[in-house]
């Protein structure tokens, strides 16, 4: 298996994704741009804007490679000079408060010294959260987890946890998720480069038929201005997650990616109060209070 096979898999996933958001929204469809990098590689970046059911959205492609630059290979803790990097990253933002923000990336990484990993994860961000659709959310990642190896799941699970964490505000982003990095081969526990790869794939694939199912079981509830100002307000915590922690956005920029591509993961809007407390009793505040470590989703505890 070579990287061409990990990247033809990469693009196929753009295209089925998009696709099946493309039918579920109705209305808007994806405007692709294609995009080179001139050290290297380059990708097609597709957006979703102003439909019925999303607002804003990506599911970007990119293959890059050339020289790395230091400042990669030191916070990598790598020793080749070249790299590639491939995957498919993913966020989408409702129109609706009712429908969660939810985000995807799936990647491969390789040095030309013979190093190379998967990386990825997937995780959901409720403006309100329902323990149903969390329950949901978390069982069919667990399901994909299990195939491969039973500690996956609790692994990967509080991995997402702590990644998805915003420190200065001492909260998670959503209800987490799975998070990955350097799943390389391992040989003592008889995985290979293979193994790696089928584990990736079949998470990429579960990103389209899982989130359209929440996003259909609530679409047509109705909601009030009220909750279009917590859905801004929620959003503008996303944006300091991606500005200030993700390690995606900085590989992006350190390594004169598209910023346009890099930023799609910004919402169309977001709303910072000054010192904001949600109502005691009120639906924001039981969401303000999920928004921690260790929830057990799987058995709703």
């Amino acid at each position: 298996m070579n990287r061409i096979e990990i990247e033809n898999f990469f693009k196929g996933l753009q295209d089925r994704i998009t696709k099946a958001l493309e039918k579920c929204d109705g209305k808007a469809s994806f405007e692709e741009d294609n995009w080179t990098r001139a050290e290297g590689g380059g990708g097609r970046s597709r957006v979703i804007q102003n439909g019925n059911v999303f607002a804003k959205g990506g599911v970007n492609f990119s293959a890059i490679w050339g020289p790395a630059p230091e400042k990669i290979t030191k916070a990598l803790q790598v020793n080749g000079n070249e790299f590639y990097a491939t995957g498919v990253s993913i966020v989408i933002h409702p129109q609706s408060p009712m429908v969660p923000i939810i985000h995807m990336n799936v990647r491969y990484f390789e040095m030309n010294d013979g190093t190379w990993w998967f990386g990825g994860g997937i995780d959901l961000t409720p403006h309100y959260i329902n323990s149903e659709d969390a329950v949901y959310f978390h069982n069919n990642l667990k399901e994909v987890c299990d195939r491969y190896h039973s500690s996956y799941y609790s692994q990967f699970k509080e991995w997402a946890d702590n990644y998805f964490f915003i420190p200065h505000r001492n909260e998670t982003r959503g209800i987490g998720g799975i998070f990955f990095d350097r799943l390389s081969e391992d040989r003592e526990k008889g995985i290979s480069k293979e193994d790696r790869f089928a584990f990736v794939q079949d998470v990429g694939n579960l990103f389209a038929p899982l989130y359209i199912e929440i996003v259909n079981r609530n679409k047509e509830k109705p909601y009030s201005e009220a909750e279009k100002k917590w859905q801004s307000l929620r959003r503008s915590r996303y944006v300091e997650f991606n500005l200030v922690y993700d390690k995606g956005t900085k590989f992006g920029l350190d390594t004169n990616g598209r910023t346009e591509s890099i930023l799609m993961s910004m919402p169309p809007s977001a709303n910072w109060e000054y010192n904001y407390s949600a109502p005691e009793g009120s639906r924001e505040a039981e969401t303000t209070s999920l928004l921690r470590k260790g929830i057990n989703w799987v058995n709703n505890k």
